[in-house]
């Protein structure tokens, strides 16, 4: 009868006594991956499902020192129809124009976000948020180049000059007077950064400005990655007043420096990555 269901099945009867043979070991494979499975769904339902292969390897290696090897991983969420959501670009992004009284600035750091010293090259742009069916609210951030720790930020319901001025306020506050002695700020050339107060601002900082070339967003590229990753972590428009957009903005920026491992960052997140850069 085995002969028989061989030949229909058209496999041979060693095959068929070696699939036999090695049941237990598929059992226990299957066994360990419903385990593993657990735990990486928990980790990608934490990212609200928007974790990659490299933020659950990381995950699993600093919050429950498990090294997975990342084809396993990719092996478990494929298996287990684990998506993750994937954010798309913004092709219509516009650069905003400077107008004649204002001067731009050469661009001098030409792409080149990561010297390996902190508070080095500092990046820093302005992003839109709606809210609570239409509201809009404004968002200035400071980002290290090098550590991609947010050293400021301000949020408003305006775009007036104070939005970035409360930004270098909240700047200086954080580098408490260690301004590097080649610091670097760098920006589009929005309305804000050509104007002369903020070039006069950044002067008495000591800090040397470098700007985007005009229509050219990838000059400002890690800024630009910051913003959008934040955009599809967090939902801002199901908030429905401006505290509870100020709320969730605290909650991303600390989760961001304190909690948020990156690939990029030798699996650190950016304060880790801060100290691990100062000591070495």
């Amino acid at each position: 009868m085995v002969s028989y269901l061989c030949e229909i099945a058209q496999v041979s009867r060693s095959g068929f006594y070696a699939w036999l043979k090695a049941a237990p070991g598929r059992y226990q494979r299957e066994e360990h991956d419903r385990n593993d499975y657990k735990l990486i769904e928990e980790i990608f339902i934490a990212t609200k499902r928007k974790g990659g292969w490299r933020t659950i390897k990381m995950n699993l290696e600093r919050e429950y020192a498990i090294l997975m090897n990342h084809k396993k991983i990719l092996r478990i969420m494929r298996r287990f129809q684990l998506v993750t959501v994937v954010r798309r670009k913004n092709p219509y992004r516009k650069m905003a124009k400077a107008t004649q009284p204002h001067k731009t600035v050469c661009n001098l750091l030409k792409r080149k976000f990561d010297h390996h010293e902190p508070q080095k090259v500092m990046l820093t742009d302005i992003t839109y948020l709606y809210y609570a069916e239409g509201r809009k609210a404004y968002l200035s951030v400071i980002k290290d180049g090098s550590t991609r720790e947010i050293l400021a930020y301000h949020l408003s319901t305006s775009l007036e000059m104070d939005l970035v001025m409360k930004t270098l306020d909240r700047l200086q506050e954080t580098l408490g007077g260690n301004i590097h002695p080649d610091a670097i700020i760098h920006s589009d050339q929005g309305f804000h950064y050509t104007h002369p107060e903020f070039q006069c601002r950044v002067k008495k900082l000591l800090i040397k400005q470098s700007m985007s070339r005009k229509g050219n967003c990838l000059d400002n590229a890690s800024m630009e990655s910051f913003f959008g990753h934040m955009k599809d972590e967090i939902n801002i428009k199901e908030c429905q007043s401006f505290t509870e957009v100020q709320n969730k903005i605290d909650e991303y920026i600390e989760y961001y420096n304190c909690q948020r491992y990156q690939w990029g960052l030798k699996k650190m997140t950016p304060n880790q990555y801060r100290d691990h850069l100062i000591v070495s």
